[in-house]
């Protein structure tokens, strides 16, 4: 099996001890490609040393997280803007709307991921989305923008049926990670419907861990468990899944 890991942040402190051994076990399950989604400036250090230490398998995006979007939040995308400019890169991201933790810089929030968006528009480079508590809204600003030239993923998607139907009517892709694995998440009932072809796999390491390792450290080796999952809930094989969702994965970023 061939497998891409899209969206995971493998370069956190929580993997500074191990990254070899996490990077070889992920491996040995197949795992070829580990995209990473920018968080704010105090990530970008470690976000380029990993790519450096591992070019062509761990790949870098870059863009404001915003749960990142604070008093500051002008000087912090004039950093991306400056990469964007410096660099290619895959992706923007990961950007988007956070509602869960603070709403103090709501307003913030909405002209950052459209500022965003705007950028990815013009550097012709697809967008990962950041939407917790969310969807409607995030789904609202790509609305806005899409014209026919806007791609990407909503990242660490949880949301109904319905709101799976839009974002792919809009041209982009559902991620999929550890919640499915989750009893009552409702997202294999969400997902039963949706064609293999517009979903990708991703794990959100150290974040989101699936049955069996929930409340743990997760690791991108774990994307199987996930293939597993899909794989029973679409009523087709592990390879099947891990084919399709790679297929769509190179697609999304130009491999």
């Amino acid at each position: 099996m061939q497998l891409i890991d899209t969206h995971c942040h493998l370069y956190n402190k929580e993997f500074t001890r191990d990254i070899e051994e996490v990077i070889q076990r992920a491996e040995r399950e197949g795992v070829e490609k580990f995209y990473l989604p920018a968080v704010d400036s105090e990530s970008h250090e470690a976000l380029l040393t990993l790519e450096k230490q591992y070019p062509g398998r761990c790949i870098g995006m870059m863009g404001l997280h915003p749960t990142s979007v604070k008093a500051d939040y002008v000087s912090e995308l004039k950093l991306v803007e400056d990469w964007l400019q410096r660099r290619a890169w895959v992706a923007v991201g990961e950007i988007g709307l956070d509602f869960y933790w603070d709403r103090t810089f709501e307003k913030e929030q909405y002209e950052a991921f459209h500022r965003q968006i705007e950028w990815a528009l013009h550097h012709k480079i697809p967008i990962v989305i950041h939407s917790r508590n969310s969807m409607p809204e995030s789904i609202g600003v790509v609305k806005e923008h899409q014209k026919g030239g806007l791609t990407g993923i909503f990242h660490c998607f949880t949301g109904s049926y319905e709101s799976a139907c839009q974002i792919i009517d809009l041209g982009l892709y559902l991620g999929i990670g550890g919640v499915l694995t989750y009893k009552n998440s409702g997202m294999a009932e969400a997902l039963k419907e949706i064609p293999l072809e517009n979903m990708v796999l991703e794990t959100d390491a150290p974040y989101l861990s699936p049955v069996p390792f929930r409340g743990k450290r997760n690791e991108s080796s774990y994307l199987k468990y996930v293939t597993a999952k899909l794989a029973e809930v679409k009523g087709v094989s592990m390879e099947e899944v891990a084919r399709i969702t790679t297929e769509n994965a190179q697609k999304i970023f130009g491999i």
